[in-house]
């Protein structure tokens, strides 16, 4: 195989005509051995260790304004790891089903579940009880973690349930405890999580990620951005049960960001919010930015401090972005592009110049390879030509959970995932997605595979 740098790469594209391989254009990552024990938690915390505001604040909870700065999210993270373990007796490999809304709490329980070894899986709060049910079958919890208010759906199946909302999570993370336990060790190959996505039948499938996929998606990120004088301030109104949420739930801990917590999405609110902590930067789906486009509100509140939104879960057409630049031309719009079995994003872009290549995604991340392969005759296609997409590197994910003809279908020889797209790739490695091969079902709003955020 042609390695990045080989003459038979083209340094435009990254495409190697003697291959058919997409290369990435970016600058090789430095990935952790693959052998070497750790969590994607314990990850995401190391690269923090050199971050230039370590006392900074980690998470800001937008309805009550509390803060948590990012040493007490740590103290958090390792009191209720401990806790979990002591009192729950959750071990390496146990399943924990989460069924909860957005909550500062979310980030603090998947961080303690993923750094003792538990497998997180969560779900849409807003699902049916039968469709809650399917998922446990599939996923198999031996705990779930849930709120006062939608643990009424869960079924009594003989698992212990955990309400995030009450007294006896805020003591399982704040009390102090003179517990000794041997530290867990995390394989990177060990399962990290279980998502829930429907495909064309609408039946849900478990899309599991192991912690070198979380580890790899996560060192995306990290070794691209950009030097800052002062931490970014997100607000992310990505649900923490999807892949786009629980990806920056690792990512803005990688990056000490601090990130604004916010429920159900409403226009002024958030825009309030934007005033109040100068945030930076925002991560939302199409209609938000269409309701940032048609709505007067926008100039009732201080933007100012705005620089960059990243739109996923769905395309943006080139009109809206264009007119999004009109009335905000100081605030740069961008797309990626991404799935659950790509552990986020597979394609962004990541400077002002790329942002501004209107109707692509971005290109290719610095740990993976692409192809794009003709729909009749499956040979592999050069730059300017569209077909489906395929990926392979090590951010895809290791499979469906018991779910055998959905892995043949999706995975194929060489470790390449079959996405379904059809796209091109231009002459200066951008991709454009121009179709799906078949129609998906959305399920909850979200579908299997969409465009994702940067």
């Amino acid at each position: 195989m042609a390695k990045p740098g080989s003459p038979s790469i083209d340094p435009d594209s990254g495409f190697c005509p003697r291959t058919g391989i997409f290369h990435s254009l970016r600058p090789p990552l430095p990935l952790p051995p693959e052998n070497a024990p750790l969590s994607a938690a314990a990850y995401a915390l190391s690269l923090q260790s050199s971050s230039s505001w370590p006392e900074s604040t980690a998470l800001i909870d937008g309805a009550t304004t509390s803060r948590l700065s990012h040493p007490q999210f740590r103290r958090y993270v390792d009191v209720l790891a401990l806790s979990l373990r002591s009192e729950i007796g959750l071990s390496r490999n146990d399943v924990a089903f989460v069924l909860c809304p957005t909550s500062i709490r979310v980030p603090i329980l998947y961080f303690a579940l993923l750094s003792i070894g538990a497998v997180v899986s969560p779900a849409n709060p807003l699902s049916t009880s039968s469709e809650i049910s399917r998922q446990i079958k599939i996923s198999k919890p031996v705990v779930a973690f849930a709120t006062s208010a939608s643990a009424g759906k869960l079924p009594k199946q003989g698992f212990k349930t955990i309400l995030i909302d009450s007294p006896e999570f805020e003591l399982m993370m704040t009390r102090t405890t003179a517990a000794e336990l041997e530290p867990v060790e995390v394989r990177q190959d060990d399962v990290a999580a279980i998502f829930f996505s429907s495909g064309t039948t609408g039946l849900v499938k478990g899309v599991v990620l192991t912690h070198r996929n979380l580890i790899a998606s996560t060192a995306n990120y990290y070794f691209v951005h950009k030097e800052r004088s002062s931490p970014v301030v997100g607000i992310y109104m990505t649900p923490y049960f999807h892949i786009f949420g629980f990806h920056y739930c690792l990512k803005s801990v990688a990056l000490t960001e601090t990130v604004v917590v916010m429920g159900r999405f409403e226009l002024a609110k958030m825009l309030k919010s934007m005033e109040d902590y100068r945030v930076t930067n925002l991560a939302v789906v199409p209609p938000i930015v269409v309701a940032m486009v048609k709505s007067n509100l926008t100039q009732k509140f201080d933007l100012g401090s705005l620089e960059a939104v990243g739109c996923g879960a769905a395309p943006l057409g080139i009109d809206l972005m264009e007119v999004f630049a009109q009335k905000f031309p100081k605030i740069h719009l961008y797309q990626g592009y991404g799935m659950t079995e790509t552990s986020g994003a597979a394609f962004r872009a990541i400077n002002p110049q790329e942002y501004a290549k209107r109707g692509s995604v971005g290109k290719l991340i610095g740990t993976n390879e692409a192809k794009i392969v003709d729909l009749q005759t499956g040979t592999a296609l050069p730059p300017g030509k569209k077909g489906e997409l395929w990926l392979r590197g090590p951010t895809i994910m290791k499979g469906y959970a018991d779910d055998n003809k959905a892995n043949s279908e999706a995975l194929v020889s060489g470790g390449w995932l079959r996405t379904g797209d059809v796209c091109y790739i231009d002459e200066k490695g951008f991709l454009f997605v121009v179709d799906r091969m078949k129609e998906m079902i959305k399920y909850k709003g979200y579908q299997v595979i969409n465009t994702c955020l940067r």
